[in-house]
């Protein structure tokens, strides 16, 4: 793909804009996403971190678990090249958590820059909310009261 200008003639965006995607099964880190998206020609960071509420429909959540298709890497790099070709993003990073969590614990961690903070507010709101629609990524929470869901799956 070649480089596109954006501000001003001669300013290109970065070669490989995607600097970090993955899921993983171990605790995620805001300070090595944020690092990950450290761009010089940026002047907007846009961060979001997904949290493990206690509650959920009015019914108290003890915790949930995060399982994955085989394909929901490969399908996140779908997500992230696609915000990369609709935005002017310099550098973008998304990693989502699978495996058992509790309540407070992150489960994803998604950032952008871009050369305003506009842009990248909205190419995060983007990468989150496609993540979560696209990413072939299942959630089964329990509940306080015994029941139990799964959301994301078909």
């Amino acid at each position: 793909m070649a480089p596109t200008s954006f501000d001003h003639p001669g300013e290109q965006a970065a070669a490989d804009p995607i600097k970090l995607l993955a899921i993983r099964d171990t605790p995620l880190s805001l300070d090595e996403v944020f690092r990950a998206v450290g761009d010089d020609a940026s002047g907007g960071t846009t961060l979001f971190v997904g949290t493990v509420r206690n509650h959920d429909g009015g019914a108290d959540v003890d915790g949930l678990g995060y399982s994955c298709h085989p394909t929901a890497e490969a399908e996140l790099r779908r997500v992230a090249e696609k915000v990369v070709a609709n935005y002017p993003v310099r550098a973008l990073a998304a990693v989502h958590r699978v495996g058992d969590l509790v309540v407070g614990d992150i489960a994803v961690v998604v950032a952008v820059s871009c050369p305003h903070r506009g842009e990248a507010f909205e190419a995060c709101r983007k990468l989150i909310d496609d993540l979560k629609h696209e990413v072939p990524i299942w959630k089964h929470q329990t509940f306080s009261d015994g029941t139990e869901e799964w959301v994301g799956a078909c």
